[in-house]
């Protein structure tokens, strides 16, 4: 529970700081997000990727009179359910019909409260780390009434025009190295990168779930920072990890998927089942939280690349998979249901991996029906055509802008 005048002081103080803050380079984002009435917007994606910087903007664009709360600020975190009645108070006196709650969803009930307020006729603006913001947690409150976007570090064209590069192979080499946080980007200061890593675990997994074994989780995590592009299964982590139970995996697993942390991508397979037994590949958030925290990585360059194609994809599209077959391909990506890319990811084509890694996509390009496919490679540029299939080798600054 909360005072009512420190409730008012402390909204009061963040106003003020809203007001004053710089809104930065404009966000790739902006220009898609929904600006619906009737429906409350819902911006959910990793910790410090820039949520609240692309509402502001959106704010000073269309809303420059609104109400903000962020419940995320530590003089909050005794805010419980009977404190909106106090919030509703500072509301009126305000007198705004635009409101944005950043980090809402560490407020139990919260759908509810946001329910009430579009009944009232007001806007809703609402952000938050956990990918469940986007499904489960909105239960029957929320069901029809709200829209969902997914915001995501800076892309590799962001990356460029936020740095001033042009987008080349150097460009590619520095964003493979550092990542797209803004806070990181503006300081080079890695301690900002490990400190995040530090947030996500205990604040929105561990607390927030009520996990005790912090030291196993995090054990697991940087497990899985070094082996990005690997395959693996909870069984396979037990180990690794110090974790007995394939159960414990399993969840620590999902928390940190749903914290946006990492990505486990299945096996494409029209059989959910066969999809769920099969091992899955791992890709970090961003490479430069991976390079701040593991001094090394299995598969190096190569998988650092393959981790950056497939968050490019997944800025565009939800349901990415790998394929195997007679060979393997990196990525396979449905829209709608159906299998619409294959894309390979290769470091560099030579004489000795080229057979291999054609052979994978074209058994992927043959099995989906599809009449062409990608191969991105660090800055190689070609086309081939191979049993009657066209092969696009791309550089990744061209794939990746």
């Amino acid at each position: 529970m909360i005072q009512q005048d420190f409730l008012e002081i402390i909204i009061q103080h963040q106003q003020n700081s809203l007001a004053l803050k710089d809104v930065g380079m404009r966000r790739e984002r902006l220009a898609a997000l929904p600006d619906v009435e009737n429906y409350v917007l819902i911006v959910s994606g990793i910790r410090r990727c820039g949520k609240s910087t692309l509402l502001n903007q959106l704010l000073r664009e269309k809303h420059s009179n609104a109400f903000y709360v962020n419940f995320d600020d530590p003089r909050l975190y005794d805010f419980e359910i009977s404190d909106f009645q106090k919030l509703d108070v500072v509301i009126v006196e305000a007198g705004c019909r635009v409101l944005v709650f950043d980090e809402i969803q560490v407020i139990k009930g919260w759908e509810r409260y946001v329910r009430q307020k579009l009944d009232e006729n007001f806007r809703v603006f609402v952000t938050g780390s956990n990918a469940s913001l986007l499904s489960r947690e909105l239960g029957t409150s929320l069901t029809g009434r709200h829209l969902t976007t997914e915001l995501f570090p800076f892309s590799f064209s962001e990356f460029c025009c936020f740095k001033d590069y042009k987008a080349d192979e150097e460009a590619v080499k520095e964003y493979m190295r550092m990542g797209g946080f803004p806070e990181f980007l503006k300081t080079g200061l890695e301690e900002i990168l490990v400190a995040l890593l530090e947030d996500i675990l205990v604040r929105d997994i561990a607390i927030r779930f009520g996990i005790k074994d912090v030291r196993s989780l995090k054990r697991l995590t940087l497990y899985l920072l070094a082996n990005i592009g690997n395959l693996t299964s909870a069984n396979k982590l037990r180990e690794p990890s110090g974790i007995g139970s394939v159960t414990t995996v399993l969840e620590y697993l999902s928390h940190l998927e749903q914290s946006y942390l990492f990505s486990f991508v299945p096996m494409f397979d029209y059989s959910l089942k066969r999809q769920a037994v099969n091992p899955k590949k791992i890709y970090a958030a961003d490479l430069g939280l991976v390079m701040a925290n593991v001094r090394k990585i299995k598969g190096d360059e190569g998988h650092k690349l393959e981790n950056m194609v497939y968050n490019f994809l997944r800025m565009k599209y939800k349901d990415i998979y790998y394929h195997r077959g007679i060979g393997e391909c990196d990525f396979i990506v449905l829209d709608r249901g159906e299998v619409i890319k294959a894309v390979q990811v290769c470091l560099n084509l030579n004489t000795d991996n080229r057979e291999r890694e054609f052979a994978g996509l074209t058994d992927a390009l043959r099995t989906y029906r599809l009449s062409e496919g990608m191969v991105v490679t660090l800055s190689q540029e070609d086309w081939f055509e191979i049993d009657n299939f066209k092969i696009e080798v791309v550089p990744a600054f061209r794939f990746l802008m």
